[in-house]
């Protein structure tokens, strides 16, 4: 990812299309897989009380790295890039969600490690979760033999989804999404 638009998506961002990869989601529950959490916890989605709202995306860029494939095939593929302004677009609405008694989560397949390094440098007050192994039954794709998240957002009650938001587009809309999706 460059490191000079990380908060940028471009003009001509290729629209992802609905692949029917989330269609089994709405009404079935989450499994119960202990996920580290970036604020030092382990997070079981399964087993949450009340709503949740877990948007799932490839994963974050770090300053100064180039992309998975390279930045021109990374920004080539439909819904992998704009993690950091789907991450910066939920920050800023954070209040929102928390208003409305909702937990939010980040959520990809990266390390522990990334997922911290991108919760510091973007001051998320939401926690991220971090799937290597992508444990969770969601719609995936690979690059470089690398599994990632495709983009989407789960609208959880009690372990179980109740919406999910497929293919989310563009990426800065995501929290906008999800809090009509919630009915705000």
């Amino acid at each position: 990812m460059r490191q000079d638009d990380l908060d940028a998506l471009p003009d001509d961002l290729p629209v992802p299309e609905d692949d029917g990869a989330a269609d089994h989601l709405p009404g079935s529950r989450l499994p119960s897989v202990s996920l580290p959490a970036t604020d030092g916890s382990a997070v079981k989605l399964a087993e949450l009380p009340g709503r949740a709202v877990v948007f799932a995306y490839p994963r974050t860029g770090r300053p100064g790295e180039q992309s998975l494939g390279g930045d021109e095939a990374w920004d080539a593929i439909p819904g992998a890039r704009g993690c950091t302004p789907q991450a910066c677009a939920i920050r800023d609405r954070h209040d929102r969600f928390e208003a409305l008694g909702v937990r939010v989560f980040g959520l990809s397949t990266q390390t522990g490690d990334d997922q911290r390094e991108a919760a510091e440098r973007l001051h998320l007050p939401y926690p991220l979760l971090s799937d290597p192994g992508a444990s969770l039954g969601l719609p995936t794709f690979e690059v470089e033999g690398v599994t990632l998240y495709k983009r989407l957002t789960l609208i959880v009650r009690d372990g179980a989804v109740e919406k999910a938001l497929y293919p989310v587009f563009p990426p800065d809309e995501a929290a906008a999404q999800a809090l009509t999706a919630l009915g705000r």
